[in-house]
């Protein structure tokens, strides 16, 4: 008898309009290989950290919510932490949402990319691809370890699979906001033919307490939010390349 797969979950939450289309239920799986110097949760760095969960458990979980996030023209996002850490569990969760006739996404820094398989992709509605940087040097100081071509990979083969991508790139004033690095990033995501948005999310501190919380240092902690006019010229240059921007 093959056992029964369970993955570590950190939390789970109900969002409108943030990780995905409509309302959603969104589960936060445990464990991430990043460092991200602007990360706003540290507690879902290992494992160790999220509740050992049977997908029949998790699934019973979202099944409470269903109705309401199928009127709602929701659906379900598997975030973290990063869920491709965990890919024969997210590979469950997602094709058991979409058996249900459940709208499904994947949040993911596309760094283990190599480990989704194509079974777990065709479970897979939509993915919210986090692009940290768009110059190699960068994304290694903001990642702490991190290598930009498994992102450029996986978006290859998003985009011969037809899947859908929202882009992310976090903002953040003298790590990301290089114009040279904006243009590499945006050079890049115009050439991922299935990219319906970007999402330029300004830098903020509001994760700064949990690290105090796990006596972790705050790398950013004396970095201000970018301003408006900076978000602005980050986003006219995506929108130079004819991209839809938020």
């Amino acid at each position: 008898m093959t056992a029964p797969v369970t993955g570590s979950v950190h939390s789970f939450d109900i969002s409108t309009g943030v990780d995905g289309p409509g309302t959603r239920f969104v589960a936060f799986l445990a464990g991430c290989p990043l460092r991200c110097q602007f990360c706003h949760s540290p507690d879902t760095w290992f494992q160790r950290n999220g509740e050992q969960t049977g997908v029949d458990e998790l699934v019973t979980q979202i099944r409470r919510y269903e109705r309401f996030i199928k009127v709602a023209g929701g659906g379900v996002t598997l975030s973290g932490g990063e869920p491709l850490q965990q890919p024969a569990f997210a590979r469950e969760v997602l094709t058991r949402c979409r058996a249900l006739g459940l709208h499904t996404a994947l949040d993911t820094s596309g760094f283990y990319g190599d480990r989704a398989d194509d079974d777990l992709l065709d479970a897979v509605d939509l993915v919210l691809l986090d692009v940290k940087s768009g110059d190699p040097d960068t994304y290694r100081r903001v990642t702490g370890t991190g290598r930009l071509e498994p992102t450029i990979r996986f978006a290859r083969r998003l985009g011969e699979r037809g899947i859908p991508i929202w882009i992310r790139f976090v903002l953040v004033p003298g790590l990301t906001d290089d114009p040279a690095n904006v243009e590499a990033v945006a050079d890049l995501v115009a050439g991922m033919p299935t990219v319906e948005r970007v999402e330029v999310l300004p830098f903020h501190r509001l994760g700064a307490a949990k690290y105090a919380a796990l006596g972790i240092d705050f790398p950013l902690a004396r970095t201000e939010p970018p301003s408006a006019e900076l978000v602005e010229r980050v986003r006219g240059q995506f929108r130079a390349r004819g991209l839809a921007v938020y």
